[in-house]
């Protein structure tokens, strides 16, 4: 049966996660992690998707984006992965795949689902058990977005923004939303909307989706165990 393809719509934002294959590491060093980063940077540019938070970890990606148009963001991620992939199997003087198989992306909710994405994917480094704060892993979005120290690839996205109405505002804002632990309903949901490619947000913004896209947007339900004969 063929897959369908991503919910995808222009000026919806995405949660998108890409593993390493076998959760083998994709990130070796830090030369690794610098290239991949640069390779966002420019691909995003070129492609036109606006990342608004990431976090690099040692064997998968994490990316908050919103691409400008449909396929923006399977042609960023497929120019990043010819790019990089080529450099690190030159550089370990490996062959075959790093990836495990196509990423994984959610559409966002705009609204209080956007701001809380951003806070799972910069927590990653601390639920991981890596960092005892986001402030303490380099390789992710949380120091241009909560300390101010710039970081070319990110373009904020409005409800940031509307955090604040200066940078100085804004970071404390954002800071502040990190003071609370991310309760498991948040969690869970954003996982198994990102598995499931479906579109993370209100019964308002799914009803959207669906209506744009012909198309169910909430996640399917666990089965349930089958009942043991008598």
């Amino acid at each position: 049966m063929a897959r369908l393809p991503r919910l995808d719509l222009p000026g919806i934002p995405q949660h998108v996660v890409q593993r390493g294959n076998d959760r083998q590491a994709c990130f070796a060093d830090g030369a690794d992690f610098a290239r991949y980063r640069q390779e966002l940077r420019e691909a995003s540019l070129k492609h036109g998707c606006a990342i608004h938070a990431y976090v690099l970890m040692t064997n998968h990606v994490h990316l908050l984006l919103t691409p400008a148009e449909r396929g923006a963001t399977s042609r960023m991620m497929q120019a990043i992965g010819r790019r990089y992939v080529g450099a690190f199997n030159a550089r370990y003087r490996r062959t075959g795949t790093l990836w495990e198989g196509r990423f994984k992306a959610a559409l966002v909710d705009s609204t209080r689902y956007l701001l809380t994405c951003h806070r799972y994917i910069e927590l990653n480094p601390v639920r991981a058990g890596m960092v005892a704060t986001p402030q303490g892993y380099r390789w992710s979005s949380h120091a241009h977005n909560a300390m101010g120290q710039h970081d070319p690839g990110i373009v904020p996205h409005e409800a940031y923004l509307a955090l604040g109405r200066d940078e100085c505002t804004r970071q404390h804002a954002y800071r502040q939303l990190f003071d609370e632990a991310l309760g498991h309903e948040d969690i869970d949901g954003l996982r198994a909307h990102t598995l499931q490619q479906k579109a993370w947000g209100s019964e308002h913004f799914q009803r959207q989706i669906e209506v744009l896209t012909q198309r169910a947007a909430g996640v399917r339900p666990r089965a349930r165990p089958a009942m043991r004969p008598k």
